[in-house]
C-alpha cells in the first residue's frame, strides 16, 4: 500500500519532538509532499520500487569518505527509489529524484517512520519500557517482560539476546537497533496485540537518535561504568548520552523514571532531576522507594526483605549474585509504576523468574559451580566476581579476555579486577575481530607485578582455557566463564566461528566426566 509524504507529515505531528531551530517542517519536506512511497528503507541493496530511501551520513570516521560512500548509495538507489531524505547537503548528491536534506533529520526520522506504519495499518502500541546502563540492560528488560507476562500482559523484548515475544527470539545484531528496525519491531508487536515491550537503550543507539519517536514510558537506569571509550570522548560524554533517555524534549511521553540510588555514577545531576514525571529510586545501601533491607544469598538464589511504596515483602528470587539483586529491583521499580494493582502477586511473579541467557547461568556439573555470564567491563566483572566471593567455599576461578577493535585502555582494568576478585585467572581471546589475540593478551598483561603472574594462565584458545579451568576445579570450588555469555560465535580476522561458551563447557564437563 503506497502513503502520500504529506499524509505521513500530518500524521507525525512534529512540534516539539526535536530540538532544533527549524519551526517549519512543512517547508523542508515541500519538495516530496506530494510524492506517494510504499515504505521507508535505509538499506540500498533492499530498495523496492517507489520506496522512500533515507540516506544517513556515518556519525564516525572520515567524513570525506562518509560523503563518499554517501554519494555512491544515492546512485545505487536513483532509479528506483521515489525520493531520498537524507543529512547528507543534497548538493554532494548527483540524483535525478527528490532530495531532501537536512542535517538534523535524525531528530524526526522515527516519528515520521511511526506515522507511515500507522496509516498503512493502524494498531495501538504496546506501553514502552526503555532500560539503559553500562550493565544490567539485558536482564532488567528481561526481568520487566517475564514479570508483566506471569502476570498476564503480553510481553516482549528487544535487545543484546534477541528482539520478539518470550521464547520465540530472534537474534539482533544490534543492542539498540537502526530507528527503522525498532519502528518497525513495535508496529509489528502491536499488531500481535503485544501490551508491553522492553527494550535496551545503548549510549551509541541514543546519541544516534534511534529510539527517536519512540513511546517511552518507563525510562530505567541501571549503572554507569568504563566502557565505549572508543566512540564517546570521555566518561561524562558517555553519561550525557544515556542522560538522554530521561529527557521529555527527547521522548514526550516519559510518565516515570527508575534510578538506582547506588550508582557510583550518577546520571542526573540534582540540578537535572526531571520535574515534570515521577522519579522512583532502588537500592541495597540507602532508603528508596524500593530499598533491600536484608539480602540473604545461597546457591540457589537470594532471599530479599523490601521496602516499597505498597508496604514490606519478602521475595525469593532464584537469580544469583548481588547485582541481580539490583537488576530485579529496576524491574520490579518498573513493573509496579505501571501496574500497581498487581503489587499482591509480586512475591508468586518474582519466585517464577528466569535469569537472561548468558548472565550468571548455571551449566550441570557432578561437582562445583560453572557460570557463563556476559560480563565484558571492568565493573560488570568486578560485580560478577563480588557476588561470588559469597557464594563460594573453595577457590573462585576466572576466564575472560577483551574484544579486538575496542576501547583498548579498558584491557589492564579488566585484569587488575579479574586478579582483585577471583584465587586465579585465565586470560584467554575474546572475539579477537581483526586483532591478533596475542597482541590483545600483551595489553592485558601490562603493569602486572611479579606475584600478579603467578595467579594468572595464559591461554589464547579459548576452549583450551575452559579446559583448563575445569582440569583445575574442585569439589567447592566456583568458575566464571565470562565476557562472551549469549554469543553463539567467537570473531577471528573477520569470520565468525561457531563458539557458544555454554555449550562448549557442557562438553568439556562431560569429557572431564563432571557432567
Amino acid at each position: 500500500m503506497k502513503v502520500v509524504f504529506a499524509d505521513v507529515l500530518a500524521k507525525a505531528n512534529l512540534s516539539g519532538v526535536c530540538q532544533t531551530q527549524l519551526a517549519d517542517w512543512q517547508a523542508v519536506f515541500a519538495p516530496i509532499l506530494a510524492c506517494e512511497f510504499g515504505k521507508f528503507c535505509l538499506d540500498s541493496r533492499k530498495i523496492g520500487a517507489e520506496d522512500g530511501f533515507v540516506l544517513l551520513k556515518s556519525v564516525s570516521g572520515d567524513e570525506n569518505a562518509a560523503i563518499a560512500r554517501a554519494q555512491n548509495f544515492a546512485k545505487s538507489v536513483n532509479d528506483k527509489a521515489a525520493f531520498i531524505i537524507t543529512d547528507v547537503p543534497a548538493d554532494e548528491l548527483d540524483v535525478a529524484i527528490p532530495v531532501v536534506s537536512h542535517p538534523q533529520i535524525r531528530k524526526v526520522l522515527g516519528s515520521l517512520i511511526a506515522a507511515q506504519l500507522q496509516l498503512v495499518k493502524p494498531a495501538p502500541l504496546p506501553k514502552v519500557v526503555a532500560v539503559t546502563g553500562t550493565n544490567g540492560k539485558t536482564t532488567v528488560s528481561q526481568l520487566v517482560a517475564q514479570l508483566a507476562e506471569r502476570s498476564g500482559v503480553s510481553a516482549a523484548i528487544m535487545g543484546t539476546a534477541g528482539n520478539g515475544k518470550l521464547g520465540a527470539l530472534e537474534q539482533s545484531a544490534n543492542t539498540t537497533g537502526d530507528v527503522l528496525m525498532v519502528h518497525e519491531f513495535l508496529h509489528r508487536m502491536a499488531c500481535e496485540g503485544v501490551e508491553l515491550v522492553a527494550l535496551e537503550a545503548s549510549s551509541h543507539g541514543l546519541h544516534q537518535d534511534r529510539l527517536q519517536g519512540v513511546p517511552v514510558e518507563v525510562a530505567i537506569y541501571t549503572n554507569l561504568s568504563h566502557d565505549h571509550l572508543d566512540y564517546h570522548a570521555d566518561m561524562d560524554d558517555y553519561r550525557l548520552a544515556k542522560a538522554r533517555l530521561f529527557d521529555k524534549a527527547y521522548f514526550p511521553t516519559l510518565a516515570h523514571g527508575v534510578l538506582n540510588a547506588d550508582a557510583k555514577y550518577p546520571l542526573l545531576t540534582n540540578d537535572a532531576l526531571p520535574s515534570d514525571y515521577k522519579i522512583v529510586h532502588y537500592s541495597q545501601q540507602k532508603p528508596a522507594e524500593y530499598h533491600a533491607t536484608a539480602i540473604t544469598p545461597s546457591l540457589d538464589g537470594v532471599q530479599i526483605a523490601l521496602d516499597t511504596p505498597f508496604g514490606a515483602m519478602t521475595l525469593g528470587s532464584p537469580l544469583l549474585g548481588l547485582f541481580n539483586v539490583d537488576n530485579l529491583l529496576a524491574a520490579v521499580a518498573a513493573f509496579l509504576v505501571l501496574y500497581p494493582q498487581k503489587a499482591s502477586e509480586l512475591p508468586d511473579l518474582v519466585a517464577q523468574l528466569q535469569g537472561a541467557r548468558g548472565r550468571m547461568q548455571r551449566v550441570p556439573s557432578s561437582e562445583g559451580l560453572f557460570l557463563v555470564d556476559y560480563a565484558h567491563t571492568p565493573d560488570a566483572l568486578e560485580q560478577v566476581l563480588t557476588s561470588l566471593q559469597r557464594h563460594c567455599t573453595g577457590k573462585l576461578i576466572a576466564v575472560f579476555g577483551c574484544g579486538g577493535d575496542r576501547d583498548k585502555t579498558k584491557r589492564p582494568i579488566m585484569t587488575r579486577a579479574g586478579l582483585d576478585h577471583a584465587d586465579h585467572v585465565i586470560l584467554t581471546a575474546d572475539n579477537p575481530r581483526s586483532e591478533e589475540p596475542a597482541a590483545i593478551l600483551s595489553d592485558m598483561q601490562q603493569g602486572l607485578t611479579c606475584e600478579d603472574h603467578y595467579r594468572i594462565s595464559i591461554e589464547p584458545d579459548r576452549k583450551t582455557a575452559i579446559a583448563e579451568a575445569v582440569r583445575m576445579a574442585g569439589k567447592d570450588d566456583i568458575v566464571v566463564i565470562a565476557g562472551k555469555g549469549h554469543e553463539t560465535y567467537q570473531e577471528i580476522k573477520g569470520v565468525r566461528h561457531d563458539f557458544d561458551d555454554v555449550a562448549v563447557l557442557g562438553d568439556v564437563l562431560a569429557v572431564a566426566k563432571k557432567a
